[in-house]
């Protein structure tokens, strides 16, 4: 088998890692904007798509098919984000003879829309927020629906992810203007300016189950995740187990999603995703269709390579492993480090990475697609890498994430770092008490410090001081005596550091 991998970044480079761990050759592609990324050096092979837009590159069904052909490429792995979620993706590849690493493109279609999700769940006894089961025709129709269910109401766009098309409506003076926003951001976002809406629950947990199906009928829930920590809907710090979760309220989240995938025919992995409100009743949300940003947390605390899973799942094979197999162990917590400016609303920020530095020692991992010298491009998400860190407790999971982050040395562009470190050691973190409006409370509270304190981290500052005073007692060096530094070049220059894997 060969595998073309249909991504960038962190995500391409996880999946050729598992790729190798197989014995299995990996074939990337890449855009003008990422012929010297790392997924690209670190593949076996790589095959150019086109100009740096993604629409030109990564989200062109196909030239990607070109490609996995031109490259004899038996499977495509869609990572997550770009094509991972789309049915006409998983259809081509079934077109042309290639083994689409994901669920059919029927299941997708099933669960990936949230509207027919829904209406899925409801037949199937997966308790669902309050709401409508059908797209919004039009604003009359929606004044009807959120007055009949009562605000506060949340505007959502049926297709899509990642936080966006969504508004949270609290009166009906404010329901016209939000369902003319949702709708126009769905369509610029998604192409698809469908909207529904459902009650909007005061101050939810966020807690997903992640799913592995085979196709020979096998299925089981590998725990949950914790991801009550968003901005804009958005997650940026999920940790596994999910926190003061009771033993039976688990049990009956995942029962509830495997009832879910069996309905729609689900096979390979996929993420079901719930609220649970301040009484401990939990509602179905969404399915994500697709290996998630925050999988190596499960990874983690169970043990397992979720990613070699499931290509072996595409292969044909048989689940490995039985339900009452999987026991989780320890706790693990992963913050996504963006390149942002927490000082202008966390606006991408794009540039070239003059100075990298990441965090070494016991229980910790880093995703990251990034090196030294390397320029972060505007085309993409700004995502630079993922720590993830894992430790006996969750006492321990936050003493180590807390030294990794300070340990974290980025320059040359700005970064959401300085607003880890603060939130980590928040009484609120530290003591689980989370909910989905959790870091919206902590950004509005938080006291504004010197943007070097944010930069440089106590490691660093303690560094500067012994360079500084070894610099004020050492003789001169001879300008003559210094000699430049070589190195070799490699396809694997960059790409040879496979931490935590």
């Amino acid at each position: 088998m060969k595998i073309l991998i249909a991504n960038r970044g962190e995500i391409a480079l996880r999946i050729e890692r598992a790729c190798r761990d197989l014995g299995i050759p990996s074939v990337a592609v890449y855009s003008d904007a990422d012929r010297l990324s790392r997924h690209v050096l670190a593949a076996d092979e790589a095959c150019h798509l086109g100009p740096a837009p993604a629409v030109e590159s990564y989200l062109n069904i196909p030239r990607i098919i070109a490609a996995a052909r031109a490259a004899g490429a038996d499977a495509i792995h869609p990572g997550y984000g770009f094509l991972s979620e789309n049915p006409a993706f998983a259809r081509a590849c079934r077109t042309a003879g290639l083994i689409f690493i994901g669920p059919p493109a029927e299941a997708m279609e099933r669960l990936g829309d949230k509207i027919a999700a829904r209406r899925l769940a409801s037949t199937h006894h997966v308790p669902i927020i309050p709401g409508v089961l059908e797209p919004l025709p039009d604003l009359r129709t929606a004044r009807h629906a959120a007055a009949g269910i009562g605000y506060p109401i949340l505007l959502k766009a049926s297709a899509g992810g990642g936080g966006k098309g969504m508004r949270r409506v609290d009166s009906a003076a404010e329901l016209d203007s939000a369902f003319q926003l949702v709708s126009s951001e769905a369509e610029r976002a998604f192409g698809d300016s469908r909207v529904y809406l459902e009650r909007a629950l005061d101050q939810p947990r966020h807690v997903e189950i992640q799913l592995l199906a085979d196709t020979h009928g096998h299925a089981v829930y590998l725990g949950e995740r914790e991801c009550s920590i968003q901005r804009r809907h958005q997650k940026i710090v999920e940790e596994s187990p999910a926190l003061h979760l009771d033993p039976a309220i688990r049990q009956a989240m995942g029962e509830a999603a495997l009832r879910l995938i069996r309905a729609a025919g689900y096979v390979n992995a996929g993420t079901a995703e719930f609220l649970l409100d301040a009484d401990g009743q939990f509602y179905f949300l969404e399915m994500n269709t697709r290996l998630q940003v925050e999988h190596p947390v499960t990874e983690l605390v169970l043990g397992r390579d979720l990613v070699i899973a499931q290509i072996r799942i595409a292969a044909g094979e048989n689940l490995a492993w039985q339900q009452n197999e999987l026991e989780s162990r320890g706790h693990a917590i992963e913050c996504r480090i963006y390149a942002e400016d927490p000082e202008q609303n966390f606006m991408p920020s794009p540039g070239r990475i003059t100075h990298l530095r990441w965090p070494e020692g016991p229980g910790i991992r880093l995703d990251s697609g990034i090196y030294e010298g390397w320029t972060v491009p505007l085309d993409y998400d700004p995502l630079l890498a993922k720590l993830i860190v894992w430790g006996e407790d969750r006492a321990q999971a936050s003493a180590r994430l807390r030294r990794a982050l300070d340990e974290c040395e980025i320059a040359g562009l700005r970064h959401n770092l300085g607003f880890f470190r603060r939130l980590v050691r928040d009484p609120g973190f530290l003591a689980g008490k989370l909910d989905t409006g959790y870091a919206a409370r902590f950004q509005s509270s938080m006291i504004s410090t010197a943007a070097a304190a944010d930069a440089i981290p106590f490691l660093s500052l303690a560094a500067v001081a012994a360079v500084l005073a070894a610099h004020s007692s050492a003789a001169p060096v001879p300008e003559s005596s210094i000699q430049p530094i070589v190195e070799t070049a490699s396809k694997w220059r960059g790409a040879n550091t496979w931490t935590g894997q």
